[in-house]
């Protein structure tokens, strides 16, 4: 059975990894493993299999397609990404010396990913894991004000076009088109606004809680510590601010009721996932399947070169966020309905 070749790392009991050594021909081993690994990942959170001498994007969509059918376009991503094959990709363009922070892929879309897979070409000289955390763990060990206002609020994302740091239109949209894009932004419940210059300037409100589909677990998920504008390196948030104004930031993040989310609550959030995170190096040819609601995952800094495809699939609809909140008049900040 495929289970007794998994074995629990050693690492806390909260642990969401999950490790197994496959066979070396990987659309043979996940052809007869699929359901084994699926079963695995939605027990555990995460399956990491190591062995399946994955070789070139050829291999991984192979993958994807025997556990989870077409892979999905990627649409909304923040960051760019290089196309490698049918919706596999490269990693997001992000400095290598600098980590990338605990989030869920497209946690702020309408539709999201529930798995993500992640495979190992060439693993860094040093560094690069893609670490995990629970979800729940990290929900329990937010203070409960801290949560509570968020289930009332919800989060608010706002990501400005400007071309300095983060997914252009083209890459984020498909499209420069400003019809199709406000079709689309209108569709997926995307506020728009177009600058004199020609750049776009979004807001998105999202739930920060959701119950998992499968089991009703609660689950911490979205972006709003990794997106906030204090995830920036100082020099390069004051130049930002100094180039664009403090609402032309690439992205940053809200309470849904639209006050800032100040510096403290993105470094309560993020302790929150280092006490909850796990790592393992990559080796080459290692596969890792995410189950993207119950398990945030990162990207440590790194030397060397790093070859690390992503593929997505099994699109889900988080639940809808909390209620409305009331539009903002001038000279205050929006409150909840009914506050």
């Amino acid at each position: 059975m495929l289970s007794a070749l998994f074995r629990k790392q050693q690492t806390p009991e909260s642990t969401t990894i999950r490790e197994s050594q496959a066979p070396p021909d990987p659309a043979a081993w996940t052809d007869a493993h699929g359901k084994e690994l699926r079963d695995l990942v939605a027990a555990h959170g995460a399956v990491l299999v190591g062995g399946l001498d994955l070789r070139g994007p050829a291999d991984v969509e192979a993958v994807v397609r025997k556990v989870a059918g077409r892979p999905l376009k990627e649409t909304e991503g923040f960051a760019a990404r290089e196309t490698r094959g049918e919706g596999v990709y490269s990693s997001a363009v992000w400095p290598a010396n600098q980590p990338m922070c605990m989030h869920h892929e497209l946690s702020y879309a309408r539709r999201c990913p529930g798995l993500l897979f992640f495979a190992c070409l060439e693993p860094p000289a040093d560094g690069g894991a893609t670490a995990l955390a629970d979800a729940a763990d990290v929900l329990d060990a937010l203070p409960a004000s801290l949560v509570e206002r968020f289930e009332e609020e919800g989060w608010l994302l706002e990501r400005s076009y400007n071309g300095e740091i983060g997914a252009t239109l083209s890459q984020a949209f498909g499209t420069e088109d400003r019809e199709a894009v406000d079709a689309y932004c209108g569709a997926h419940d995307i506020e728009t606004a177009w600058q004199p210059d020609g750049t776009l300037r979004t807001r998105q409100r999202r739930g920060a809680v959701v119950r998992h589909p499968a089991d009703g677990r609660r689950c911490w998920f979205n972006q709003i510590a990794f997106l906030s504008e204090w995830t920036l390196a100082p020099e390069v948030r004051e130049f930002l601010i100094e180039e664009y104004g403090s609402g032309g930031l690439p992205f940053t993040t809200r309470y849904g009721g639209g006050d800032p989310v100040p510096r403290d609550v993105v470094e309560r959030i993020n302790e929150a996932y280092d006490g909850a995170t796990v790592r393992r190096p990559w080796r080459a040819g290692d596969l890792m399947v995410v189950d993207n609601l119950r398990t945030a995952h990162s990207r440590e800094a790194y030397t060397g070169p790093r070859d690390v495809l992503v593929a997505m699939a099994d699109p889900i609809d988080p639940v809808d966020p909390p209620p409305p909140v009331d539009p903002p008049s001038p000279g205050r900040s929006p409150r909840r309905a009914g506050a």
